[in-house]
């Protein structure tokens, strides 16, 4: 928190108002994808539209051994996660100013936190996960949303998987939230 306080006085990375519940909603918030999937040694994670490093920065700290890959089109945004990790010293974080339609280059998971609809979404990251399969879900999307998703999975009823973060976390704030997992393979 200290780190992103700092820069928050700097450029507005979290809403100021938000900062009182940095742990709850922004790091408890990421490590939810930890739950419902832990990354083995070398998986290849792509967190588009990482904003401030979230859920990317929180993941990369509890798996040290899986590689990281955060981007953002907004580079000031890129520069506290590039900031954040080297003080960190999160050698298995590499950020990047990039629109996710230009990344190349394919992951076992694509996290997010909310960026767009689901299916903007999965337009955006399309081809960029690889074949290759070492975890016990199936490659693809794991991605961080609230409220009533009803309408937004619809075109994904078949293969769409979610888990309430209510069930994992006590706090209030974890009521509508979900962790979403679309395979991509």
């Amino acid at each position: 928190m200290p780190l992103y306080s700092d820069w928050n006085a700097k450029i507005n990375v979290i809403s100021r108002k938000d900062m009182d519940n940095f742990y709850e909603h922004h790091v408890l918030h990421s490590l939810a994808i930890a739950k419902v999937q832990p990354f083995g040694t070398m998986a290849e994670i792509l967190d588009v539209g990482t904003g401030g490093g979230f859920p990317g920065i929180p993941l990369a700290i509890m798996f040290p051994d899986a590689k990281f890959h955060l981007v953002d089109s907004i580079g000031k945004k890129i520069k506290v996660v590039q900031d954040v990790a080297d003080q960190l010293q999160l050698a298995n974080v590499r950020a990047e100013q990039v629109r996710a339609e230009q990344i190349k280059g394919e992951y076992d998971f694509i996290v997010s936190r909310a960026v767009t609809d689901l299916p903007q979404f999965v337009q955006w990251v399309r081809g960029k996960i690889s074949s290759s399969r070492y975890h016990n879900l199936a490659n693809g999307i794991l991605y961080l949303k609230g409220g009533d998703l009803t309408a937004e999975l619809a075109p994904f009823k078949k293969k769409v998987r979610t888990w309430d973060i209510s069930d994992f976390f006590t706090e209030e704030y974890f009521q509508t939230k979900k962790v979403i997992h679309l395979p991509m393979r």
